[in-house]
């Protein structure tokens, strides 16, 4: 299933660390957003990656991290 902008979608599982999606990417440790925390994609980036806004943050995220909410 491909997302769209908008979409809600939940951390599935955390990954090793989390890139920031700012102009100036930094990391930050996998403890930043915790699994199963819902976000709302912002777009996308080149590949599978999707930006993704948390309560903490924007981070860009492989596809297989997430997973889409249906309601």
């Amino acid at each position: 299933m491909e997302f769209k902008t908008g979409d809600r979608v939940r951390l599935a599982t955390v990954p090793p660390y989390f890139k920031t999606a700012e102009p100036v990417p930094m990391l930050r440790p996998p403890n930043v957003v915790q699994m199963g925390e819902e976000g709302v994609i912002l777009g996308r980036a080149p590949g599978e990656v999707w930006s993704v806004r948390f309560a903490r943050g924007a981070y860009l995220l492989d596809r297989q991290y997430l997973e889409m909410i249906v309601d």
